[in-house]
């Protein structure tokens, strides 16, 4: 999709950053409804990642493994939404969030403008796919949505709900970017941002650069892509650069 297509297609908040898993903090963990409160109440579009659980349901959390975020050994994909709701919670005591409670939480806010990443695993893209296409149904055509994934078959199994499609792009996997023109934009690593495919691919198209964790990343992504993914900065900071 040409840039002035989609930038006229979506809300005009993702163009001034996007909160990356939420406005997280030190006291509000990462994907956790805090921090997607946070950014709402700051008034950026946030980021977030979705897995489907063995029950076929939708959890939003960033790792398969849970360990990190939770201390506690489990596999997303092993569990069932109500085992992961049962036992295991964030560094701050509040519970893994489904997929329905943030979009509930996202619509009692006049549909606030969110990224969902499609987290595959064990190459599980048709399930995951199957999974959005029947829960975003009734969102066909939102311009509050984009949807995201590092792989193209998942995203491609989504493009039905004609909602924003992003494919991501990283140093480590970068064969994917073959597939780009499947998608209408470019979610891509900062690291790959000044590439000479990349500011040739800009020069048209919609690019948002991620994870921005520094002023310097900040002031020098700017004029390189179109918005950034953000977190851990000062919302000031980013406010005053991203216009």
């Amino acid at each position: 999709m040409r840039r002035e297509v989609l930038v006229k297609k979506v809300n005009p908040l993702y163009l001034k950053g996007i909160a990356h898993r939420g406005l997280h903090n030190a006291e509000l963990p990462e994907n956790s409804l805090g921090a997607f409160k946070n950014a709402i109440a700051n008034n950026f579009a946030f980021e977030f990642d979705i897995h489907l659980t063995k029950d076929n349901d939708l959890v939003v959390v960033h790792d398969s493994e849970l360990k990190r975020v939770t201390g506690k050994d489990g596999v997303v994909e092993d569990l069932t939404l109500q085992e992961i709701k049962d036992n295991y919670s964030l560094a701050n005591g509040e519970k893994i969030p489904s997929f329905k409670e943030v979009l509930d939480l996202v619509k009692e806010n006049n549909n606030h403008p969110i990224v969902i990443e499609l987290k595959v695993y064990n190459r599980n893209y048709v399930p995951l796919a199957k999974k959005v296409n029947e829960v975003l149904n009734e969102y066909k055509g939102n311009k509050n949505m984009f949807l995201i994934s590092f792989d193209p078959r998942a995203l491609i199994r989504v493009k039905k709900l004609k909602i924003v499609t992003g494919l991501l792009v990283c140093k480590e996997y970068f064969y994917v970017y073959h597939f780009r023109h499947f998608f209408d934009s470019i979610d891509i690593e900062y690291d790959l941002l000044a590439s000479k495919k990349l500011r040739r691919y800009y020069k048209h198209h919609f690019v948002n650069s991620w994870t921005i964790n520094s002023n310097e990343k900040l002031e020098k992504g700017k004029p390189l892509a179109d918005t950034l993914t953000f977190e851990l900065l000062d919302v000031d900071k980013v406010r005053e650069i991203i216009k």
